[in-house]
């Protein structure tokens, strides 16, 4: 009998809480982005090209990062920081494009408190955005005891865990991605 790692386990709990308070923030967006039935004016401004174009660098960053993980497993230690590496330029590429859309809607005074549109959409974005930020903190930490050489056999569940984290975090957005973005232009 295989016995699942301990900080796997606890990974995998912690994602399912995370899973249902995305799911929370994915219906009362879904509710409040169609008033009376039809789709929000405000959902007309976003961008849904551009969003299109980040949102491949953050799917990419899944592959970066399983590469690392096989990497790391083959024991090429440098490889695998090479792909970790890569995996972090990808979220923050990423990340600098949720910023673009932010600054672009703001300046078009579309802001969480102009409406339920705007306060339901800045908060289930906002809050993915939080979880590539700690994503990408915890894959530079792991990325940084990887290149002291101190990262042992029993670590290699750290970078596990993060994978899946990681995985999570991008799987996430493309539910966010096809509600939000996809749905302003069904």
């Amino acid at each position: 009998m295989t016995v699942m790692n301990k900080n796997k386990v606890g990974m995998l709990f912690f994602l399912g809480s995370e899973s249902f308070f995305f799911i929370s923030l994915i219906i009362a967006y879904a509710y409040y982005s169609h008033p009376g039935g039809k789709l929000s004016e405000t959902a007309r401004y976003l961008d849904v090209a551009k969003t299109s174009v980040f949102t491949f660098f953050l799917l990419a960053s899944s592959a970066t990062v399983g590469l690392a993980g096989m990497k790391y497993g083959s024991g090429k230690r440098n490889q695998a920081l090479a792909w970790l590496f890569v995996t972090v330029v990808l979220g923050i590429i990423f990340l600098l494009g949720q910023g673009m859309e932010y600054s672009r809607l703001i300046n078009q005074n579309i802001t969480i408190s102009k409406d339920v549109f705007g306060s339901s959409f800045f908060t289930l974005t906002g809050f993915h955005g939080l979880h590539v930020l700690a994503g990408l903190i915890l894959l530079t930490v792991i990325s940084l005891v990887l290149l002291s050489g101190k990262f042992m056999k029993m670590e290699k569940t750290a970078l596990e865990s993060i994978s899946m984290y990681w995985h999570f975090v991008d799987a996430v957005w493309v539910v966010v991605f096809i509600t939000v973005y996809i749905g302003a232009v069904l």
